[in-house]
């Protein structure tokens, strides 16, 4: 394998074409993007679709990698989003004079060269390339072999608008597929200054023990909806549904059910319906397997420990009937990876008390979990939900790609 040193060191070089762009050519080149991917469906469909003939049906990842005329246009939409948000690159956080005819000043400026890695999710590429160059920096991407014709497409419709704004087409680099590339890029200190993943639990685990470049892990998601005995369950009911069912290989997807044993009798029975739609395997414990069975829903199984706690990806999901609040809440902190969680309820103090109590980057009451996305939040894209509390947490979009930068300008003083 060849190495990919030189081109790190390329993308490097080209981070500095990319700062000196005004905020203005910044969100022309977005735009024009844009423009580019309309013009250009066709094409990205017919290499999406060789990367969707090498994949199974069975495959639950399927979803995420498959792209479709209405998919390439909310691509497009959301460049243009990302293209009128403010630049968080050269704003001045702080200003004073230390003394007379000496200032200080504290900026925000780009992170440099940031390398996502990432799996079967071609939107991905755009999204993180279009944060990436509002924000200012360069980006190296390292795509899964799935979704490679997918990437490579649209990676080169990305250079070839680089190219008409005069910068360097390193400023978004695609590596090869290989994983045998990931090592080198994980240790490559001189040339990329952050690494964040996206995907499975077992991708983010590679990185955080193999990095030596900072981490800010994205990805991974456990997440749980509590009802509470004094739920409406109607509204339960379509929450939990909508959780699961509206895009399961997606990490803001449910994947556990928490039940009041006061409410279980009657609120399983009405999941029923929604979950037979899409045949949903549940993984239940004894309590709601006996009332699921009782009402005759086919596709269940017993759960086992290990059902607790596992990101599903998948049309399936766990099932906990809890005695009340404080099983719910020492369950969710058991289980949970610190992503989305919600609860659902008409008792407010209980509400105020699970959003005070539950550590995680997103809290709920009475709603979806689905909706923990940087589109959904107003922040135009992002490169990945974080559930860590360095620097980042939740939706890691465009005001996070950005550090600081102390400015001191002087008229020839000197520190006694």
């Amino acid at each position: 394998m060849t190495p990919i040193t030189p081109l790190l060191q390329a993308t490097q070089q080209a981070a500095s074409a990319i700062r000196r762009l005004s905020s203005d050519e910044k969100t022309r080149l977005l735009n024009r993007l844009a423009d580019v991917l309309l013009t250009n469906t066709a094409s990205i469909l017919a290499e999406n679709q060789r990367d969707l003939d090498r994949m199974p049906d069975t495959d639950s990842k399927k979803d995420r990698l498959r792209l479709t005329e209405a998919r390439v246009k909310d691509l497009a939409d959301s460049l243009r989003q990302v293209a009128v948000l403010p630049d968080p690159a050269g704003v001045v956080q702080l200003e004073r004079e230390l003394e007379p005819g000496l200032t200080l000043k504290k900026l925000a400026v780009p992170l440099g060269v940031v390398g996502v890695i990432y799996e079967s999710r071609p939107n991905v590429t755009v999204d993180v390339a279009s944060l990436c160059l509002r924000s200012g920096n360069a980006c190296v991407l390292k795509g899964g072999k799935e979704a490679d014709f997918s990437n490579r497409i649209l990676v080169s419709l990305i250079q070839g608008v680089l190219a008409e704004f005069n910068v360097p087409k390193e400023a978004v680099l695609l590596l090869p597929p290989d994983r045998a590339v990931v090592n080198e890029l994980l240790t490559a200190t001189r040339y990329v200054d952050i690494i964040i993943p996206r995907g499975s639990e077992s991708l983010i685990q590679y990185v955080r023990t193999h990095s030596k470049i900072p981490t800010i892990e994205t990805g991974a998601g456990v997440c749980h909806t509590y009802v509470e005995q004094s739920a409406d369950l109607d509204m339960a009911a379509r929450i939990v549904v909508n959780a699961k069912v509206s895009r399961p290989s997606v990490c803001n997807s449910l994947d556990g059910v928490l039940v009041d044993e006061a409410v279980a009798g009657t609120f399983l029975p009405r999941l029923i319906e929604g979950f037979l739609a899409y045949q949903v395997e549940i993984f239940a414990d004894e309590t709601s397997y006996a009332i699921l069975e009782q009402a005759g829903y086919p596709y269940l199984q017993h759960a086992q420990p290990a059902d607790f706690g596992r990101e599903f990806l998948d049309y399936k999901c766990a099932v906990k009937v809890v005695s009340g609040p404080d099983e719910a809440l020492s369950h969710i902190q058991a289980y949970s990876s610190k992503h989305s969680e919600a609860v659902i309820s008409t008792n407010q103090a209980l509400i105020d008390r699970f959003l005070t109590e539950v550590d995680a980057a997103a809290v709920y009451a009475n709603a979806s979990t689905r909706f923990t996305d940087g589109g959904c939040f107003g922040l135009g894209a992002e490169i990945g939900i974080s559930t860590q509390k360095l620097h980042a947490r939740g939706p890691f979009a465009l005001e996070k790609l950005v550090t600081e930068k102390w400015v001191v300008t002087g008229t020839g003083q000197i520190r006694g």
